[in-house]
């Protein structure tokens, strides 16, 4: 039975990836380093603090991971502060309260800094309906490694054939494989070039996976 369900946040939640992607390369450029589409694509999912890390080691830089991570968030908080235009991915709320309403737990697992969470969640009121939040900024290994989900299961009281993880990109959906969570992929133009070939089911539509729907594959 269906009793937890583990939320990624950008890209299913809500659509930060442009703010990101902004944030990122206003860094790129204040550093002067040239990454490609290729590389950026493969950081979709990691925390801020392992992207950094991968930048410092593949361009082989003489800054502090500290320090990128310290200047891609100026970036994001002036961005964020200054979009008003902000919204939650249509159908997003829905669900969530779909799911609370029907008595599952629900868990935030992001890659995203804690700072970054409580502020989208302060901003739509979000708290409410989770029992806790993870972000993946605080852990020692960054998604595809599974720690985050297996904490994230753990805090619901439940085992983890009785969690639901939703995630959109290739290094989630391998987190959550690999902690042996079911795994629903979520797959909208939201997310550029990941792989979904690894989720129990795809998605595009959250029309899809109300609670309805999804608990008869659990019985």
């Amino acid at each position: 039975m269906l009793r937890a369900v583990i939320f990624d946040m950008d890209g299913v939640i809500i659509d930060s990836e442009p703010m990101h992607n902004k944030a990122y390369n206003d860094m790129f450029n204040e550093i002067g380093i040239d990454v490609s589409t290729e590389l950026y694509e493969s950081f979709t999912g990691q925390s801020t603090i392992n992207i950094c890390k991968r930048l410092c080691d593949h361009f082989k830089l003489v800054h502090a991971p500290e320090t990128l991570v310290f200047i891609k968030r100026k970036h994001y908080n002036r961005f964020f502060e200054s979009n008003s235009d902000l919204t939650l991915i249509d159908g997003a709320l829905d669900l969530i309260k779909d799911y609370h309403n029907n008595g599952l737990k629900l868990v935030l697992a992001s890659s995203a800094a804690m700072m970054s969470i409580e502020q989208i969640f302060d901003r739509f009121d979000l708290d409410k309906y989770f029992i806790t939040k993870f972000s993946g900024g605080d852990l020692k290994q960054s998604k595809p490694h599974p720690e985050i989900f297996i904490k994230a299961a753990e805090a619901t009281g439940f085992t983890n054939k009785e969690c639901m993880v939703i995630e959109d990109s290739t290094n989630g959906i391998e987190a959550a494989k690999a902690a042996h969570i079911f795994c629903v992929g979520y797959d909208s133009f939201h997310s550029k070039n990941q792989d979904y070939s690894k989720a129990n089911m795809v998605i595009k539509n959250f029309e899809e996976i109300t609670y309805s729907k999804i608990n008869k594959l659990f019985l």
